[in-house]
């Protein structure tokens, strides 16, 4: 399949925002929390069939040229519109006195335009890391020293008119929910709205309520290697509305009467990789799981922009408790602690702490450290842009090892969730008959 996939870059250019940013927005501070993640890019990739031409219309080059070129420019003249609005993506990060900061001075984000032998539909068969890599604008290795700009756009055009975006965004600028934010804005930009204004305050905010710490402390936390580029495979698995619901009838207890479609699939994802590491070791190593919760509702500040993300660490160490049920309510337990500690604020010193445990805890080789990162509720399959919603919002997949993403389907019940692991225990895993029973691995899109 891919010696058969041609991507061919036809044009990189940089585009600045519509209006310069106001000179006292001219320095965006970086938060704690920005401070703390790894300086790496999410991805994202949204899918947009051609259902405008016709099939005798597709034949026709200058009809599809014409069609392409209008989409390019207004795809193009709306994100110049947007960055305006979200300025801080258009600057410089630099540090200062060991102070990360963004220099707001419309630097730009990188515009990249590709054409694609084939439709759109035969990427959209399978999710193939190989190809859907090469549908996105950098590595995602890559650190903001290497390609020179925070956000990164590839606007890949396949030959039956179909449409691809592939976005990437430095983790130190922004989470799920601001990269969601930005996408809905930018679409809705493009559709002509301009309901789409954040008050500067939004990416002003945080830096003020939660600061980096002192020297100490920022030596400590920038040192600290949170990526393990460990060897590993990514693979995706899905499950569709109806199994949810079984899978959460099979995980309700006394404990956990109402358990969330997160939870559940988490809990079981979780339990899987627990018996994979047992089949291989020979012996159970206890479990740590992960989770990064948006902490906006916990701290009600439910529109701040950049990352307002924390780790709810939730705790396994005994083989017989390795039950679906009991896993969900040691999940459920921890976001309920997580939420009293952090429910009435929290402090600089208390999320370097919580940091700190975390990377505490991941350097413990006695210890299966597992992260889930959910991306549902984000508002991804919105992104309009004057073509309909996308038929297909994906995560790409990232070699980080004993990490889950979970992303929503499009109809907003189901869930793609997307495992990086050792190939040893993808390979238990894969076949788990559990799991099976409940999610489809790699099915076709289309």
């Amino acid at each position: 399949m891919c010696s058969e996939i041609v991507i061919e870059v036809i044009s990189k250019e940089t585009v600045t925002p519509s209006s310069s940013s106001l000179h006292h927005l001219r320095t965006s501070n970086l938060s704690i929390f920005d401070h703390l993640l790894p300086d790496l890019y999410v991805p994202l990739l949204f899918f947009y069939p051609n259902n405008s031409i016709t099939d005798h219309q597709i034949n026709i080059v200058d009809h599809l040229h014409s069609m392409i070129t209008k989409r390019s420019k207004l795809l193009k003249t709306s994100l110049s519109k947007t960055l305006s609005r979200f300025y801080p993506f258009v600057g410089k990060i630099f540090s200062h006195n060991n102070i990360l900061s963004i220099c707001c001075n419309d630097n730009g984000a990188a515009f990249i335009e590709t054409r694609v032998n084939c439709p759109i539909s035969k990427v959209m068969e399978k999710h193939n890391f190989g190809i859907l890599s090469q549908l996105l604008p950098n590595d995602l290795q890559s650190t903001f020293e290497s390609t020179g700009y925070l956000l990164l756009v590839q606007a890949n055009f396949f030959e039956c008119g179909g449409l691809a975006i592939g976005i990437t965004i430095s983790h130190k600028i922004a989470d799920g929910f601001t990269l969601g934010t930005f996408i809905r804005s930018w679409a809705a930009m493009c559709l002509g709205s301009d309901v789409v204004a954040l008050p500067a305050t939004e990416f002003c905010v945080p830096a003020s309520l939660y600061p980096q710490q002192d020297l100490f402390i920022n030596s400590l936390s920038t040192s600290r290697e949170y990526v393990n580029s460990e060897a590993c495979v990514n693979k995706r698995f899905v499950f569709d509305a109806s199994n949810i619901v079984r899978l959460k009838s099979k995980a309700t207890s006394a404990t956990v009467p109402n358990p969330t479609r997160v939870e559940v699939v988490t809990a079981l994802l979780w339990k899987c990789a627990i018996e994979a590491s047992r089949s291989n070791l020979s012996f159970t190593r206890p479990a740590m799981l992960f989770l990064a919760a948006n902490m906006r509702k916990v701290l009600k500040h439910p529109n701040l922009m950049g990352n307002l993300v924390g780790h709810v660490f939730a705790a396994k160490t005994q083989e017989g408790d390795a039950t679906l049920q009991s896993l969900v309510a040691i999940i459920r337990k921890s976001i309920e602690e997580f939420k009293v500690k952090y429910g009435e604020g929290v402090s600089g010193d208390a999320i370097c702490q919580n940091f700190i445990e975390h990377g505490d805890l991941m350097d413990n080789n006695d210890i299966n450290n597992y992260i889930c990162s959910s991306w549902c509720r984000f508002g991804f399959y919105e992104a309009n842009f004057g073509w309909g919603k996308p038929s297909w919002v994906t995560f790409p997949g990232m070699k980080i090892k004993n990490t889950i993403v979970l992303i929503d389907t499009k109809d907003g019940e189901g869930m793609e969730a997307f495992l990086s692991l050792k190939e040893e225990d993808m390979a238990v895993i894969e076949t788990n008959k559990e799991l099976l029973a409940y999610a489809s691995l790699n099915p076709t899109v289309i």
